[in-house]
């Protein structure tokens, strides 16, 4: 059985309730598209307005998942190509929600399509906002634990290969610049930071 903390955060709702003398917004559908939505906002405030276009996103997860192997536990990193950068990119797991889904399931899904492993226990870490300047993407990062191998499902238009390293080779490629998704990064740390990854 999946186990996790309470995940009282609904993916869909707005961190922040505008004021009275937050500027007006009026939003356009430039495009909708298969994941994501692309708007065009005009922003009314007292000295005139601008436009600015804008990534709206359901949402998203990143999984920081361990492996127990042996006398030293693994991370399982993918190496995913990208096409936004046109090349394989180092990286912890992570996909897109599917409305009206719920971070924690969308964690247990991703999980098992892109590395192969199911995760008996599934822990919150946080809760953070990807690229604020363009989008609304909320990502939430887990860590899987008590893994066991059921074997990948991709998605048709996915390349990704699956690359367990330990945890101190995990940390040396965030310092070498070999990982620099930043995702991935801020889970790592934060999970080295909160005692999860049996670092002291």
């Amino acid at each position: 059985m999946l186990n996790s903390r309470p995940q009282s955060e609904n993916p869909h709702e707005r961190p922040n309730n505008p004021s009275p003398t937050d500027p007006k917004v009026f939003r356009t559908l430039i495009h909708k598209g298969r994941k994501f939505n692309f708007e065009l906002c005009r922003v009314l405030e007292s000295n005139g307005s601008q436009d600015r276009e804008v990534v709206r996103h359901p949402g998203a997860v990143v999984l920081l998942p361990i492996l127990d192997s042996g006398l030293e536990a693994k991370v399982l990193l993918i190496r995913n190509w990208r096409i936004a950068l046109e090349t394989w990119s180092l990286e912890l797991p992570a996909g897109t929600m599917e409305p009206p889904e719920l971070p924690v399931s969308c964690a247990a899904r991703e999980l098992v399509e892109e590395t192969g492993y199911k995760a008996a226990t599934l822990i919150p870490l946080t809760r953070f906002h990807t690229s604020p300047g363009l989008s609304d993407e909320s990502m939430w990062a887990f860590v899987a634990t008590d893994l066991t191998h059921v074997g990948q499902d991709l998605e048709d238009d996915e390349r990704i290969e699956v690359v367990p390293v330990s945890v101190s080779e995990c940390l040396r490629l965030i310092a070498s610049g070999e990982l620099c998704d930043a995702k991935s990064m801020v889970t790592i740390l934060l999970a080295l930071r909160q005692g999860l990854l049996g670092i002291v």
